[in-house]
């Protein structure tokens, strides 16, 4: 068996995300699968060196996954031949740094979104990148996730016929802390610190219509903070400053509207945290995290408005759940298995840092717009 040892330095993996998704559900479990197999006699093994600030917290996480080499020394690290390849993890106002830094020592670059807090600053590490003949990618999950796939299926099979309209619902309560803990660190609701739900969620809606319903062209959007006091992880209460709710319509070049509503300020009743209702000249879809429903032309019931009798008709009766044909992965190993594939093959990977950038410059004009109450167009970067 050959073996393609990747040295992975890992940068913020003491965070949640980073912690769960990518070094848990990602790194170890392709360590533990026994690789990506590219081959019967060809593999591509990760080996992770974590870095963050907190020394507690680094060794921690080494010992729950079998004493993981750890350093608090970016730089240290940086200069590490071993260890190719840089992924960032880290709050968005610490990652341009970190990220500029890696391409200047010569690491190939993974990294969460969004990869800057300014389109500009975005581009420039992609044009960096560019010059140092480095690969580079940027995490964009949720087109791994299994409704996602299926709804890709769907376009591709042509069951929509022409797609026009997209409504997303994302989002869910996250409590204050006052009496029940937050489920969200208390940085998301500081603007200094990197937080805002534009800023956090416009990235993820950029690629997820950019490669399923066409390049967004223009956009109109809006944020709120809708509970402007919230109580932190030491006990102390905290005024928001960056917004918890954003509402944003986007149109592609394609001709299709997508609406998204993103609020950690909702009371979840659909099926799933995001859901996606698309709507097509032949039939429909709805698509959560991991189910789609669909209804075609021929079984569409025709409602007629009727205020003064309850519906005879079960709305829901007549929608059909897509079957799961395949096993599907985690969509952050998924993407990941791509990007080490690209890596050492040379296999196409699409998803690299102009399309993060991309991200950064569809939040940017989302609060561009909000802010001056108007419709923005979105230029080619």
């Amino acid at each position: 068996m050959k073996t393609h040892h990747i040295g992975i330095i890992m940068n913020g993996v003491t965070g949640r995300m980073g912690a769960n998704q990518h070094l848990a559900r990602s790194i170890m479990a392709i360590r533990e699968q026994g690789g990506v197999r590219l081959s019967p006699a060809e593999t591509i093994m990760p080996e992770p060196l974590l870095v963050g600030r907190n020394e507690a917290k680094l060794q921690a996480l080494s010992s729950a996954h079998a004493g993981l080499p750890y350093t608090t020394d970016l730089q240290q690290a940086l200069a590490n031949a071993d260890y190719p390849l840089y992924f960032d993890a880290q709050t968005t106002p610490r990652r341009y740094d970190a990220v500029r830094e890696a391409i200047a020592a010569g690491k190939h670059i993974y990294c969460e979104k969004p990869t800057a807090t300014t389109s500009e600053e975005g581009m420039e590490l992609h044009h960096m990148a560019e010059k140092a003949g480095i690969k580079h990618g940027v995490v964009q999950d949720k087109l791994w996730l299994p409704g996602l796939l299926k709804l890709k299926y769907l376009i591709d099979t042509g069951f929509f016929g022409r797609i026009f309209a997209v409504r997303g619902e994302f989002g869910y309560w996250v409590f204050t802390g006052e009496n029940q803990p937050a489920q969200r660190p208390s940085w998301n609701y500081r603007k200094d610190e990197g937080g805002g739900i534009i800023l956090d969620m416009f990235c993820h809606w950029r690629y997820v219509v950019d490669n399923l319903f066409g390049n967004v062209t223009g956009l109109s959007a809006m944020g709120a903070i809708h509970l402007p006091d919230r109580v932190d992880e030491q006990g102390q209460r905290y005024t928001c400053d960056a917004e918890d709710a954003a509402y944003g319509t986007f149109a592609t070049d394609e001709g299709v509207i997508c609406h998204f509503n993103s609020s950690w300020c909702v009371r979840v009743r659909r099926d799933d945290l995001l859901t996606l209702q698309v709507d097509g000249t032949h039939g429909s879809a709805v698509a959560g995290l991991r189910e789609v429903y669909i209804q075609h032309d021929s079984m569409t019931p025709k409602p007629v408005w009727n205020p003064d009798i309850p519906s005879p008709i079960d709305y829901y009766g007549s929608w059909s759940l897509t079957p799961t044909n395949q096993a599907y992965d985690n969509a952050f190993k998924a993407q990941w298995e791509l990007f080490l594939r690209h890596l050492v093959c040379d296999e196409p990977f699409k998803w690299n840092l102009r399309e993060g950038a991309k991200g950064v410059q569809l939040a940017e004009l989302g609060y561009a717009s909000w802010d001056k109450r108007a419709w923005v167009d979105v230029p080619a970067l």
